[in-house]
């Protein structure tokens, strides 16, 4: 099935109009892979109609970041859309989404100031901003994210509870690649080599989840280990983070109980994410 292109807001609108039942909408900047295609399979079982939006956000991108060579595969993507039956693409061009310079956006909080916020300035403003202009202009029932952006995730649960925003907001797990790279449209930017080191992120997340019960400080150390032996690699690992934190809030977690490691690092020019959900404590 082909999916309906919808490029304006009255596109948008004229089709929104006619979807009978439940619509569950898949937020994504488009170079769709696996982990896509699992979020649309998602919505498929939660809603009667299924929107997919492709829209590179230039909110959500700071200065020297990659928002101009970031992968668009538009007629890959309406392929991939239509093999798992989505029955509409909204596609914005940037002057649908931002037809004046905005004067008013979401404000992160502290929450976007911490972890990937404070390597990424701004970033969780840009992003939020655009999350809930898709939420007004699709108005789905259910929205339906990545658990590999986990402060994405749990940002926008917290703006959706925070604005009542009526639409429920569920998760989709974090899709892997054989070698258990996480998938991600900015793989494709990694040579031969650069994925070699880039590996140390997933291992590394293991390494400290094997350790959760042990408690923080040995899932911390842990997984240091494994970062410090890819920061001497050949190409290095430049990490931006490692921390454990809370779920819901992202501060730092000490004692037992849920608990997200999320790791950050840049392999040669590219920028790659990371995290696993553990329990602390030997109760767990």
């Amino acid at each position: 099935m082909t999916p309906v292109i919808a490029r304006t807001r009255d596109e948008l609108a004229d089709v929104r109009s006619q979807v009978a039942g439940t619509l569950a909408l898949v937020p994504t900047m488009g170079a769709l892979h696996e982990g896509h295609r699992s979020l649309i399979r998602q919505a498929r079982k939660s809603a009667d109609a299924v929107a997919v939006s492709i829209f590179v956000n230039p909110l959500q991108f700071g200065p020297g970041e990659d928002f101009d060579r970031y992968p668009r595969t538009f007629p890959a993507d309406v392929e991939m859309c239509a093999a798992e039956g989505v029955d509409l693409v909204f596609a914005p061009s940037r002057d649908v989404m931002y037809p004046d310079e905005p004067q008013v956006t979401i404000k992160s909080g502290p929450m976007g100031e911490v972890v990937e916020g404070a390597a990424r300035p701004g970033h969780f403003d840009g992003m939020l901003t655009v999350v809930l202009k898709l939420l007004n202009l699709v108005r789905p029932d259910v929205a339906i994210f990545g658990e590999k952006d986990a402060q994405q995730l749990a940002m926008i649960r917290r703006m959706v509870a925070d604005l009542n925003v009526p639409v429920a907001i569920a998760a989709g797990p974090t899709v892997r690649e054989p070698d258990g790279l996480a998938l991600s449209s900015r793989n494709r930017y990694l040579s031969a080599d650069e994925r070699r080191t880039a590996l140390a992120l997933s291992r590394a997340l293991h390494a400290g989840a094997d350790a959760a019960a042990e408690g923080p400080g040995a899932v911390i150390a842990a997984a240091s280990a494994v970062l410090d032996r890819a920061k001497a690699a050949d190409p290095p690992l430049d990490l931006d983070y490692l921390v454990l934190v809370d779920p819901s809030t992202f501060t730092a977690t000490t004692g037992d109980g849920p608990a997200v490691l999320a790791v950050a690092g840049r392999v040669g020019a590219t920028h790659l994410i990371d995290n696993v959900h553990l329990q602390l404590g030997k109760e767990h």
